[in-house]
């Protein structure tokens, strides 16, 4: 492989994991409309595409693999193809948990929710917008974004705390709604996941770019 089939190479991977995460982010803000709307239909859909993010996700893999093996890079394009690797699996798992709301929608069945949904959108809104920048960050190789981003994961954390005692005091009030209220909990608990997954990600920006390992904003969940 010549060095320019090689950078070619290497700027089709970045494009390949653009898109990935562009299907992640439309599997997020379709499973929250899903769940709000009560669209079963829609809800299914999601559950059978999440098997396409998966097969992107060894596609870029299997890619990776091979220019390691074959052109043997150096440094900085070490770097990348291992935060590539790192980050794929992260989003992979981003839309297991995209596909796990979806699931729970499907769950819930034609019965109405628990409680109107109104902070777990604003939460799914977050995290996508985190996701989204991220990967903006990734592109640009913008270290001081990724940072920001990971400080950013309190927000969501925020969100999901509201929501869970939210939901408790409504279980408390009428043990009847205990169910459909549980529902609820798993859902805003795989959107809380997905930030500390887009929190993986920032760290491997911050890698790919520095050389430097870093685990920034534990998460307390």
């Amino acid at each position: 492989m010549t060095r320019e089939a090689y950078h070619k190479s290497m700027k089709g991977l970045e494009a390949d994991l653009q898109q990935m995460a562009g299907m992640v982010a439309d599997a997020i803000k379709g499973a929250i409309e899903a769940l709000k709307a009560r669209d079963l239909e829609k809800s299914r859909r999601i559950v059978l595409n999440d098997m396409e993010i998966n097969r992107k996700r060894f596609q870029i893999e299997e890619k990776c693999i091979s220019l390691i093996a074959t052109q043997q890079p150096m440094a900085v394009d070490l770097r990348i193809l291992a935060a590539i690797i790192n980050i794929i699996t992260d989003l992979e798992r981003i839309g297991d948990h995209a596909e796990g709301i979806a699931k729970i929608s499907v769950s819930i069945g034609d019965e109405p929710l628990a409680k109107p949904l109104v902070d777990m959108p604003l939460m799914a809104e977050k995290a996508v917008s985190m996701l989204e920048r991220c990967m903006r960050a990734f592109i640009e190789r913008d270290v001081k974004t990724a940072r920001e981003i990971c400080n950013e994961d309190d927000v969501v954390d925020a969100y999901y705390d509201k929501i869970y005692n939210d939901l408790v005091l409504l279980m408390i009030d009428n043990p009847k709604l205990i169910k459909d209220a549980t529902y609820l909990i798993w859902a805003a608990h795989n959107i809380e996941r997905m930030a500390d997954r887009v929190t993986n990600i920032a760290e491997r920006v911050v890698y790919m770019v520095t050389g430097k390992m870093e685990e920034m904003n534990v998460s307390k969940y």
